[in-house]
């Protein structure tokens, strides 16, 4: 007899009615059979004997016995047999018609179902559906325990579940837990296992659920209301419903929470003026009509309510309302409460601003315009005054009755640029039309504004025609200071020019002269006397005619005529920073070709000024020189140092004003960017040739 695990015998599995019939008819036939010889047997041999008494005679009528008992007990045993053998062949066709169905069963199941031994753990048999999901074929489950799904560190779980199951083997179990696939990942199940006998074996039929899909879309579930309850406490909203019968309703915590109370520890049912204070007796006699409301059939309310908290703010409420029903499909009255206090706030002082801007455009100097397809919808007291129109009459207007015809192309270009262009200043100006064909100049500024629920194009025209004039009548008397600008430092230039070569020529050549004679007074009578002091004639002689030669290359350095602008900013920024501890980080790139004498000239003077005033003031730890091709543009000269700075709109140095000077006498601009602590930037545009032509140097080239 098996014995189990605990000790105990195990019990032998009842026996099947088709074993019962079969041991039943076994016996019977067997007596049956034993009878029908003995009586025969018996019977026949006396009946011979009386017969006859001849041996021969006798012996034939044996044969002919035996033949008829052979022949009628095969027909006795096939009739003894036959109803035996119907009955096993029937019980064996529903045995393999049952198997058959519950094979079927067991293998097109769409749940994993397992079988496996409750004594031993291994599992003895698996569906196609159980292979899918945890990945193992077949042979490897029936190779496995049961446990070997259990992921580890549930042992004891399991051993605690089993234990339950052995002791009461004949129950239906339900338990869920995790399950560990093939490829490691887990899935949540849900099992309901149940007693079987299973080829002698006392199993247990195993039915997995899994469950993974409808955790995750709880948590999903839970997840999207912890949002919800956020969202609502983000947006000041709490939500209620009211029972309209007995007027007694239920508040979401929120709802107590923006009337300044403490929320229940359990939802309870009670009136709603319990919590609303109205802040004025008409508040409270419409909520009290509100209240009345909601007792009807159909109730739609939606309305602005101004409440007092407990702590005696003062609260604006949007409360929402509308018939419903509840899970149980009994009716309800369904609403919402949302804090708007701050949302009306910031609407007042919109409106507020909107006045303001309405006031500030109608006294703004300049002409305001706001233009929808090229139409004008509003215009302003001091737009209708530049274009000559009433108040009144400028809307409607097309955008070609106020523009001139020759730039309507171009304020069409500013106005629907997919990039917003820069508006036009006092440099670049644009022909406007009032109504009496007059033109004017004016600078444009646009934009997008939305204004009657369209999107717009905002105008703003500034009337430059006595700025225009005045500022033309500026730029001729600027060319003229920068015409005699220009002149002054050419003139400049040539006498430096001219003092460079006479200190060269003449003193050099005299100092020359008395080095020679100093060599010829050696000749003395005292030979270390006069060979000290002819030595220090000599030795001053050298220095001065080197002072000289410095002096006579600063004041113009010749390889600003010889080599070029590239080759003179190169020795000019040696020789400055020799021996100074300032790092130099020189980018100078050969041009294309010579520039003008006035423009090299006016480069290389505030590259100097530049460089000098790095050395002076800036305490800098480096400096950049940098001189470009800029095409058709001209040439481009940058001067940066990571020096101390300056206050560009503080008092400016002669040194400065000379340097923007000079580039305006040549039709250059400079740009000077500087700040406390954050270094200076020189940035230089010049053109190749100028555009004076009453400049000296225009005219030797």
């Amino acid at each position: 007899m098996p014995v189990a695990p605990s000790g105990q015998p195990t019990p032998a599995p009842p026996e099947r009615p088709l074993a019962q019939a079969l041991r039943r008819d076994r016996w019977r036939v067997v007596l049956g059979y034993l009878g029908l010889a003995l009586v025969w047997i018996l019977c026949s041999d006396a009946a011979v004997q009386v017969l006859t008494r001849d041996m021969a005679t006798a012996a034939h009528w044996q044969t002919v016995k035996g033949a008829f008992f052979v022949v009628a007990s095969a027909a006795l045993i096939y009739l003894l047999l036959r109803p035996l053998a119907q009955h096993v062949l029937q019980t064996h066709s529903k045995l393999e018609c049952s198997e058959t169905r519950h094979r079927q069963m067991f293998q097109n199941n769409p749940g994993p179902i397992l079988v496996y031994d409750l004594d031993t753990l291994a599992i003895l048999d698996a569906n196609p559906a159980a292979m899918q999901l945890f990945g193992w074929s077949h042979d490897e489950f029936t190779t496995m325990p049961i446990s070997a799904l259990w992921p580890t560190g549930d042992e004891p779980k399991l051993a605690a579940k089993l234990a339950q199951i052995r002791a009461a083997p004949d129950e239906l179990c339900v338990i869920s837990a995790d399950l560990q696939l093939k490829d490691g990942s887990r899935r949540h199940m849900e099992m309901r296992s149940n007693f079987i006998d299973y080829d002698g074996h006392r199993a247990r039929l195993l039915i997995a659920i899994d469950r993974t899909s409808e955790d995750q879309a709880l948590r999903r579930r839970d997840l999207a209301l912890a949002r919800v309850e956020e969202a609502h406490e983000m947006a000041r909203i709490g939500a209620w419903e009211v029972d309209p019968g007995t007027g007694l309703g239920r508040y979401s915590n929120q709802v107590y929470h923006l009337l300044g109370r403490r929320p229940p520890e359990a939802r309870r049912w009670h009136r709603f003026e319990e919590l609303l204070v109205p802040a004025d007796p008409a508040t409270a006699a419409l909520t009290e009509q509100l209240l009345q409301d909601m007792a009807a059939e159909q109730v739609q309310i939606d309305v602005l309510l101004p409440l007092l908290a407990m702590d005696g703010r003062a609260l604006m409420v949007h409360l929402r309302a509308e018939s419903g029903h509840d899970d149980a499909g009994r009716p309800r009255v369904l609403g919402t409460l949302q804090d708007v206090t701050e949302r009306e706030q910031s609407r007042r002082l919109l409106r507020e601003r909107e006045e303001q801007f309405r006031e500030l455009v109608r006294v703004l100097p300049d002409g305001v315009v706001i233009l929808s397809d090229e139409h004008v919808l509003y215009a302003n007291a001091c737009a209708a005054a530049q274009f000559g129109y009433g108040q009144h009459t400028l809307l409607g207007e097309p955008l070609a009755a106020l523009v001139a015809a020759e730039d309507l192309a171009r304020v069409r270009a500013q106005l629907f640029a997919p990039i917003p262009l820069p508006s036009t200043g006092a440099g670049e100006v644009i022909g406007m039309r009032r109504l009496d064909g007059e033109h004017f100049q004016a600078g444009l500024a646009v934009g997008d504004v939305r204004y009657g629920g369209r999107n717009c194009k905002l105008l703003i025209v500034r009337d430059l025609s006595e700025p225009e004039r005045i500022r033309e009548a500026l730029e001729t008397s600027n060319r003229e200071l920068q015409a005699m600008a220009g002149r002054l430092f050419s003139l400049q230039e040539d006498e430096r020019r001219a003092i460079s070569r006479d200190l060269h020529d003449d003193i050099g050549q005299a100092i020359t002269a008395m080095k020679l004679s100093a060599y010829a007074a050696q000749d003395e009578d005292d030979p270390a006397r006069r060979g000290d002091d002819l030595e220090q004639i000599i030795q001053l002689a050298d220095a001065t005619v080197g002072k000289l030669r410095d002096i006579s290359t600063l004041l113009r350095p010749p390889q600003l005529d010889a080599l070029g602008l590239e080759a003179a900013l190169r020795w000019q920024a040696s020789v400055l920073f020799r021996s100074a501890a300032i790092e130099l980080l020189p980018d100078i790139q050969a041009l294309p070709q010579r520039p003008q004498g006035d423009i090299e000239q006016a480069c290389f003077r505030i590259a100097q000024e530049s460089l000098t005033n790095v050395l002076r003031h800036a305490r800098a730890s480096q400096v950049s020189l940098q001189l470009h091709d800029m095409g058709d543009a001209g040439l481009h000269l940058q001067v940066r140092d990571d020096g101390e700075g300056f206050d560009p709109e503080g008092p400016r140095g002669l040194g400065l004003i000379v340097m923007r000077e000079r580039a305006q006498s040549v039709g250059g601009t400079l740009r000077i960017e500087s700040a406390h602590g954050a270094g200076t930037l020189i940035d230089l545009y010049l053109p190749y040739r100028s555009s004076d032509p009453a400049t000296p140097d225009t005219l030797e080239h």
